[in-house]
């Protein structure tokens, strides 16, 4: 009895005969708990999963691509790169939309069906009086022709659902004759314009500016020429070499200053130049200032040094600057007739793919609006549309 005592006493044979028994009991208490919070732990995982599956993704990601595929298609698609913007009123503004129209494919051939369509940018002040006139132009051809239009940005056009030019307004800004923001404003359509891949040529022209033939034979001219049309020629008046400023230097010499007029017809290569130069616009937009006339220099100066050999040296509108000024000769209701357009038509001696002929312009300008209905009688007989 003492032993046993002494032995509750100190601790011993107790925890001795203990331990045996603890050690089965403690661990499988552990591995009861650590299953049930392993469990806890997959279900809530799994929960976690599924509402950000179907509770956070499916209410953000939809809005995301229903933004996206307004405006260009479905994303990660080739239909999405590919598809003109449904909206010109984008939210870009000119740094952005000339960064994003500057995308040039590198492979050549198309990997999609491309019928090359002609960008017809309308440069305006506000309304376009000739509209009935270019409608007629227009009708039948869809497919073969995009409508761009700049005008000043507190216009509100009135176009019907029904015409041509419905909704082909461009975010614009305000430009001023003989400035740069009318380079800039010409960039911009440019710009717009390249949006559309298919886009292969594209065309300059006012609300002053009539077609002088047919749509068909207006895209077989541009489409089968092998140069664009942008006069730059060498002036040594004061109107020409004149003008020219020795800050312009290295850039531009003044044995490479041109001129030329502001209405052309480039293809997709040259209107890409255009749109990325951040070498010749500095210059222009600080030296070609205030008498200068930048519109007539900064393009036929800059595609003469670059890519001379793609440039027919002449333009595609007719303007008639006999009676001198600072502005071309305006034609108004007395002046149309058969008669008129056939002394226009007549004497022209031009190259076409370094061919002579006859056939030198297709657009003419100016015109007032009390002009639209004579054109609108001779348009059938004189211009074939």
């Amino acid at each position: 009895m003492q032993s046993r005592v002494v032995g509750l006493e100190e601790g011993k044979d107790p925890a001795t005969n203990a331990r045996p028994s603890q050690s089965r009991v403690f661990p499988s208490r552990i591995l009861q708990f650590l299953s049930a919070f392993l469990v806890v732990a997959i279900a809530f995982t799994i929960l976690s999963v599924y509402m950000i599956r179907y509770f956070g993704v499916q209410r953000v990601v939809p809005a995301i691509q229903s933004t996206i595929q307004a405006c260009y298609g479905e994303p990660g698609t080739l239909e999405g790169w590919i598809r003109p913007p449904l909206n010109l009123l984008h939210s870009m503004n000119d740094t952005d939309l000339f960064w994003r129209a500057s995308f040039v494919p590198q492979k050549k051939d198309y990997a999609f069906e491309r019928t090359p369509k002609i960008a017809f940018m309308f440069l305006a002040r506000g309304p376009l009086p000739m509209a009935p006139l270019w409608e007629r132009f227009f009708e039948g051809q869809e497919g073969l022709y995009s409508i761009y239009i700049h005008s000043m940005p507190d216009y509100e056009p009135t176009f019907s659902s029904s015409s041509v030019f419905y909704k082909r307004q461009i975010p614009s800004q305000v430009a001023e004759w003989g400035m740069m923001s009318m380079c800039d404003a010409e960039r911009r359509l440019l710009a717009n314009a390249l949006l559309d891949i298919s886009n292969e040529w594209f065309i300059l022209i006012s609300e002053a500016c009539i077609p002088l033939y047919n749509f068909s034979f207006v895209y077989d001219y541009i489409s089968r020429s092998r140069h664009s049309f942008m006069g730059s020629y060498d002036e040594l008046g004061p109107d020409g070499r004149g003008r020219y400023s020795p800050n312009m230097a290295p850039e531009v010499n003044i044995t490479e200053w041109r001129k030329g007029s502001q209405w052309f017809e480039i293809n997709r290569k040259l209107a890409v130049d255009i749109i990325e130069d951040n070498i010749f616009y500095p210059k222009f937009e600080h030296f070609c200032r205030p008498n200068c006339y930048v519109d007539e220099h900064y393009f036929p100066t800059m595609l003469s040094i670059q890519s001379p050999h793609l440039l027919a040296n002449r333009t595609l509108t007719w303007v008639d600057w006999s009676r001198g000024g600072a502005h071309p000769a305006t034609y108004g209701r007395s002046d149309i007739g058969e008669q008129f357009f056939k002394r226009m038509f007549q004497g022209r001696n031009c190259t076409y793919n370094d061919q002579p002929s006859s056939v030198c312009f297709l657009f003419a300008r100016k015109f007032s609006p009390n002009a639209l209905e004579p054109l609108l009688e001779v348009s059938s007989n004189v211009f074939g549309y």
